[in-house]
């Protein structure tokens, strides 16, 4: 096996291949983001391609004779669809219990001590989209001054404020007493921030949001990083997913062409370890809103750069491509879908068009980390680092 010195390890946020054989238990049926969208609209990856994504499974994109790298996809062994699930099964830790989730919104047990933590009663407390929520209860939060609270299909507590209304210092601070009062069987994955601008009928989320997440339960593979003496650069949403927890460095990232900025300069610093970036727009932006064109026009420009990522790898570098759920924008659902994620795999001193098959779970990932980089296994997961590495 080579000596790999660094993984770079990319998440598209929501950038799913096919519906799990168990998606129908989550309403789920039918959904394949990347499927479905090439179905809708021309959707041309030739430099993922390169790497064998279509060579995965049928997604309507094409297929490449000799692929650049190894290639296979991962099933879901964690029983849910979430981003702190998902990251979290990807670097090594399986949960065996799902979320809380509150589709009718957020008991008295909760509101009441939060509101009186808080000293202030709230508005909504219903799942909800985040962008028509802030149009129907903006008005009346600026009036009051009362927060925002909603809720999806997923384990989120979110408080959505006017930042002219509730400086954005105080915004972090009700959402850490939310983070501290959701515990036990009511500890949500995360508690975010939703800052908004603007006026009624124009209301507009800032780039300030925050998530609040949960420390993870177990060993992940960033720890075993990090314990190893060696880097942990979290680029995007991973120092929240994490709670900071096995990361020695962040940056944060207002959009998907920033996220790829910097992790180029990340990579430009030749730091022995791990480099974990999500790139969160597909998901939050386009997923969620149902905008077919919209996620297509995302995967096609993160596509575009791409060889910028390829080129700036050093002889040592292994870079690995995935996903952490679905999101399908071609279903009436706004919601995350229950499908599988890629695996992309590339390097100088890879093999090349190897197939890794179908991953029983997205540890496997984490696994295969641990064993390329030499540091302790997390507890879950099967590496595939023989199967890759020439």
């Amino acid at each position: 096996m080579q000596n790999t010195k660094r993984v770079i390890l990319i998440v598209l946020d929501s950038v799913g291949i096919g519906e799990l054989p168990d998606a129908a238990r989550f309403g789920d049926e039918g959904s394949n983001t990347v499927g479905n969208i090439a179905r809708q609209l021309p959707l041309r990856l030739p430099n993922l391609l390169k790497l064998g994504l279509g060579n995965i499974t049928e997604l309507g994109i094409g297929r490449e004779e000799a692929p650049l790298g190894a290639y296979g996809r991962a099933a879901e062994a964690s029983p849910g669809k979430d981003t702190t699930t998902g990251h979290w099964e990807i670097a090594g830790l399986v949960m065996q219990q799902p979320f809380p989730t509150y589709p009718q919104g957020f008991p008295p047990e909760i509101m009441q001590p939060f509101e009186q933590a808080i000293g202030t009663k709230t508005l909504a407390n219903k799942a909800a989209s985040g962008t028509a929520i802030i149009e129907e209860f903006g008005p009346l939060h600026q009036q009051t001054g009362y927060p925002i609270v909603y809720t999806s299909a997923d384990s989120v507590f979110q408080i959505a404020m006017h930042e002219a209304t509730i400086p954005i210092e105080r915004q972090y601070e009700i959402c850490q007493i939310a983070r501290d009062l959701l515990t036990g069987r009511h500890a949500v994955g995360r508690v975010i921030a939703r800052p908004f601008e603007g006026q009624p009928g124009a209301y507009k989320r800032t780039s300030r949001r925050k998530d609040f997440s949960l420390k993870p339960p177990g060993k992940t593979v960033l720890q075993s990083v990090k314990a190893a003496g060696k880097a942990v650069q979290a680029v995007g949403k991973i120092i929240d997913i994490f709670a900071g927890d096995g990361i020695t460095e962040y940056v944060k990232t207002e959009n998907n062409m920033q996220g790829v900025d910097r992790t180029l300069d990340y990579m430009q610093q030749q730091k022995e370890g791990l480099i974990f970036t999500n790139l969160v727009d597909f998901d939050m932006l386009y997923g969620h809103r149902n905008d077919v064109q919209g996620y297509a026009n995302a995967l096609m420009a993160f596509d575009r750069r791409l060889p910028e990522i390829v080129q700036a790898l050093q002889p040592q570098d292994v870079l690995i491509v995935t996903a952490d759920h679905g999101c399908d924008p071609t279903t009436p659902s706004t919601d995350h879908s229950r499908e599988y994620i890629p695996i992309l795999c590339y390097g100088q001193g890879l093999s090349k068009g190897v197939d890794v098959g179908t991953r029983p779970t997205f540890a496997d990932i984490g696994a295969t980390v641990a064993e390329l980089l030499k540091v302790e296994p997390p507890e879950y997961g099967q590496s595939f680092a023989n199967e890759i590495c020439a």
